[in-house]
């Protein structure tokens, strides 16, 4: 079995049936499907049981938030990789997974594209890859759990960290690509039509609260307050500012400009206040 499917669902019945009718149409079959709710009280019970002869393995049952019920399924997964494909996300299309398991081979992490959709605005985006994922990129971003295949293995030892709310995965990721050196590829195609759940300033509060408690117990001061300093770019500009620090000819370019702005800066401060 190459692929164990992680769908953890609480009180969004709507969600849950748009995801598990996703995963089922798969034209490639060779995953298992696991469905962690929390106990919910709007009918996800129902439609779980609805679909139960497709899914392997399900739970409806109290948890401690969100990553505890992704530890939940990770004990019971037996594929060689995990997606965590959440309730109301769903696969880009039927044929998502075969074009997927194409490209994946033996790497540690395989991560993808999302298509995301403002429902109110009609919106549209598809996610922006870095050309190479390093803690710079972490300071503005993390990867998109939905989009990515994760060996299994690393979970053996290092399950998500519960004492954590919303940046588990986050650090997780960055442990395990930083500061392990496990292996990744980018992969150019959509995994996951994502669904827009309008997160709070509170949680985003939250969110910026957890990963800085992250970043400043990993890092040394002096080369947190280096990357702290990058990440004042945009994600966009930052991807192509490393980009472009990759290449010879691009790093000259770019030591040039700094040089051009500075003694501007130094010649028309007032311009700038």
């Amino acid at each position: 079995m190459k692929y164990s499917i992680i769908t953890i669902n609480y009180n969004n019945c709507d969600g849950l049936r748009k995801t598990i009718e996703s995963v089922i149409s798969q034209s490639y079959k060779d995953y298992e499907f696991i469905v962690i709710d929390g106990s919910s009280t709007d009918g996800s019970r129902d439609i779980i049981e609805h679909y139960s002869g497709n899914i392997d393995y399900w739970v409806s049952e109290p948890d401690n938030g969100i990553f505890n019920a992704m530890n939940k399924g990770i004990r019971q997964a037996k594929g060689e990789y995990l997606n965590f494909m959440n309730s109301g996300d769903t696969f880009y299309n039927s044929e998502t997974l075969a074009k997927a398991n194409e490209l994946i081979d033996d790497s540690d992490f395989y991560i993808g594209k999302d298509y995301n959709v403002n429902p109110e605005t009609g919106e549209d985006f598809v996610t922006i890859l870095p050309s190479r994922i390093s803690m710079a990129m972490f300071f503005v971003w993390t990867l998109p759990h939905q989009s990515s295949f994760i060996k299994r293995t690393l979970f053996m030892n290092s399950l998500y960290d519960e004492n954590l709310r919303i940046s588990s995965d986050w650090k997780f990721f960055m442990e395990k690509i930083v500061y392990e050196g496990c292996s990744f590829k980018l992969l150019d195609i959509v995994i996951c039509n994502r669904e827009q759940d309008g997160i709070s300033n509170v949680q985003l509060d939250k969110m910026a609260e957890e990963r800085n408690l992250i970043l400043t117990s990993l890092l040394p001061p002096g080369i947190y307050k280096d990357y702290k300093s990058l990440s004042h770019l945009d994600r966009s500009t930052l991807y192509k500012l490393l980009n472009l620090l990759d290449q010879e000819r691009g790093c000259k370019y770019i030591t040039l400009a700094v040089k051009i702005i500075y003694r501007f800066l130094r010649r028309f401060p007032e311009l700038f206040k």
